[in-house]
């Protein structure tokens, strides 16, 4: 069999694993004594052991099982969790993640081992000298108590025993080494089933086809066969380690019930509730996995249908058809409907970038000696799958930053009469058109005579210039390329590379990054993004004799205004708008385009922000709001300042996208 047709699959789910893996271990490390939450992360390590060893990557496959002797160690009470035992599973954790990447680009396994790690686990169990036997009675013990007939089990079974038949309870005890476990259970069902009939079985036949279980089950049935018959056929099936079988009797007195027996029943009715609630959480709906390349062709064939809706428009406006305008505007319905639902395919929860964020503030909360807790929110706020991909490094940069540069340590905390744990907020949210997030800490705030200062040893500005300078013209040097405050460098910070790949980063997507800061209080980093780059609603402007369309969620508004109020003042054109200064820029200069309107008294203006930057953007004539398809400029053309892509309009001519946040 070609397994490399299922490497893809492969990787995919054992990144969702791995994922899995890491979020419940630091849920672990909070909630020691979360059963439920150790064996999620017994679950997600069993299931890489099988997926690895279907695959033939034998290196995961024995990582992957050692992990599991660990953690049934921890789950049965052989050994406690302490960060001794985490940070092993953690290590554990990288490595795994990095032969799965490896794995990914070259198409096999790396081969590097763990046979360092492997030593670090066994030496975890080793220091244990409970048996195993303790831990099968504890086992046998919990599957007992969570295997009661209720009302209706009782009912059946009595009915049963009334019509000849025997009811008996079966617990089946698998090999510790078994691979597959559902599948071995479904033999014993299809065994079973052939002289008798299963009535209920612990865990439920979902959660046992899904591995949801140790290595033991249970089921009643009901048959006309012998005790020694059941027990024979079914320990003659492969990775069978035992078979305990009890004829289930009608009790004649219903008054003998004991309180413990109350007590068992109670507990189990408590446990069951309990597991069904986590389970309810866990809830996911169905899916479907779809390649992200034929989305994008899905998306460019919805792009293709607006410019010809839009070419409808225009020929439409210059026919006096009653059909034709109806057709049309059944047309814009539809088109906007699909539009609508192929952006809600390609929408991917923000929780995907944020997951891998709470592991490497611990990591670097230990590094530095810093107690720091992480804080997110709406990280169900979704955002399309293009610009996910892309804002995962430049929120890295915003959180290490924070962790170095924002939070102080311990000591100068209390100093400050400040809570000895510094917090770090991570939060998104919806904003009209946009997606904000913002990264805030409450640490000591960015020293703004800091920056002028290493501004000034940097020769980036002289002291004259660095004495005029505002708090937030001081904060935009942070930005510049090269700029760090640090003194030193380091693994964290220090290069000078972070704030600035930042704003090219988030730029590039058409987005805004900004910061806000309160000496000793801390500070934060405000991202905007857009929710898409596919399709925009943008205003089209002529300037001279060519079209462009600016996007309309970086304008503020539309004026006109008289060419003798137009000031230059140090070589910049501004004009007194509504009681504030707003500098002017002439695109048609920009954009090296010859102009018409040199001999106009009155001049229209678009007046764009970026952050809390605004600027007046002179243009010829106004053609008016129109729902754009952003098309790539191509490698050749990539290169291009002031433009951000170009759009076919209805006529079947090109306009290209003015990007305002490079000529602010």
């Amino acid at each position: 069999m070609d397994i490399n047709q299922y490497l893809e699959i492969f990787i995919e789910e054992a990144h969702e694993h791995l994922q899995n893996l890491n979020q419940n271990l630091l849920n672990l490390e909070n909630n020691p004594n979360d059963s439920y939450v150790l064996n999620e992360v017994f679950r997600s390590a069993h299931t890489l052991k099988g997926m690895a060893g279907t695959m033939g990557f034998d290196a995961i496959l024995n990582l992957t099982h050692d992990m599991e002797n660990v953690l049934d160690a921890v789950r049965n009470g052989k050994l406690k969790v302490n960060s001794g035992i985490l940070d092993v599973l953690f290590e554990c954790l990288d490595f795994l993640e990095e032969s799965i990447n490896y794995i990914a680009v070259n198409g096999k396994e790396s081969e590097n081992n763990a046979d360092i790690l492997k030593k670090k686990l066994l030496n975890l169990i080793n220091t244990d000298n409970v048996t195993d036997r303790v831990y099968s009675e504890h086992q046998h013990e919990e599957i007992l108590k969570n295997f009661q007939f209720n009302q209706y089990d009782e009912s059946i079974a009595e009915k049963a025993i009334a019509e000849g038949m025997k009811v008996y309870k079966i617990e089946i005890v698998l090999k510790k080494d078994c691979m597959l476990k559902s599948a071995r259970a479904f033999v014993v069902f299809k065994s079973v089933e052939k002289y008798a009939e299963i009535f209920k079985s612990y865990p439920a036949a979902e959660d046992i086809e899904d591995e949801k279980f140790d290595n033991r089950f249970r089921i009643a049935i009901i048959t006309g066969e012998s005790k020694e018959r059941i027990k024979k056929d079914i320990e003659s099936i492969s990775e069978i380690d035992d078979v305990i079988i009890e004829e289930y009797y009608i009790s004649n007195n219903v008054q003998t019930t004991s309180l413990q027996d109350v007590a068992i029943a109670i507990e189990a009715k408590e446990s069951n509730e309990e597991i069904e609630e986590h389970h309810t959480k866990r809830k996911v709906g169905k899916t479907v996995r779809v390649d992200i390349n034929r989305l994008d062709n899905l998306m460019n064939l919805v792009s293709e249908l607006i410019i010809i809706k839009t070419r409808l428009e225009d020929i439409d406006s210059d026919s006096k058809n009653q059909n034709m305008a109806e057709a049309v505007e059944y047309l814009e319905r539809i088109t906007t409907n699909l539009h609508d639902a192929v952006m809600k395919v390609r929408m991917v929860p923000i929780e995907r970038v944020f997951n891998r964020f709470p592991r490497m503030v611990r990591d670097l909360s230990r590094e530095l000696e810093k107690d720091i807790q992480l804080n997110i929110s709406g990280e169900e706020t979704e955002l399309d799958r293009t610009v996910i991909d892309e804002i995962g490094d430049p929120l890295i940069h915003l959180i290490r930053n924070a962790i170095d540069h924002g939070i102080e340590n311990k000591n100068e905390r209390l100093k400050s009469n400040k809570n000895p744990i510094g917090n770090i907020f991570l939060r998104a949210y919806q904003d009209g058109n946009s997606v904000v997030i913002e990264v805030e800490d409450d640490g000591k705030g960015i020293d703004i005579d800091s920056i002028k200062r290493k501004a000034i040893e940097n020769k980036v500005i002289d002291k004259s210039e660095a004495d005029g300078l505002t708090e937030k013209e001081a904060i935009d040097l942070l930005f510049s390329p090269g700029f760090s405050t640090a003194d030193t460098v380091s693994d964290i910070s220090g290069r000078g590379v972070g704030l600035d790949v930042v704003k090219t980063k988030i730029e590039s997507l058409g987005g805004t990054v900004g910061v806000e800061t309160i000496t000793k209080k801390g500070s934060i980093f405000v991202i905007r993004l857009p929710l898409t780059l596919a399709i925009i609603q943008a205003l089209l402007v002529i300037i001279g004799d060519e079209k462009y369309a600016i996007p309309l969620n970086s304008i503020k508004e539309i004026t006109s205004i008289e060419k003798d109020s137009i000031r230059n003042i140090q070589g910049q054109e501004v004009i007194l708008y509504r009681n504030s200064v707003l500098p002017i820029i002439r695109l048609a200069e920009v954009l090296e385009v010859q102009t018409s309107n040199e001999d106009d008294k009155e001049i229209t203006i678009v007046i764009v922000k970026k952050g809390d930057k605004n600027a007046g953007f002179i243009v010829d004539d106004l053609i008016g709001q129109q729902e754009i398809v952003i098309k790539s400029l191509g490698k050749y053309l990539s290169g291009i300042k002031n433009i951000a892509g170009a759009t076919i309009l209805g006529n079947g001519q090109v306009a290209l996208i003015i990007d305002t946040n490079t000529i602010i």
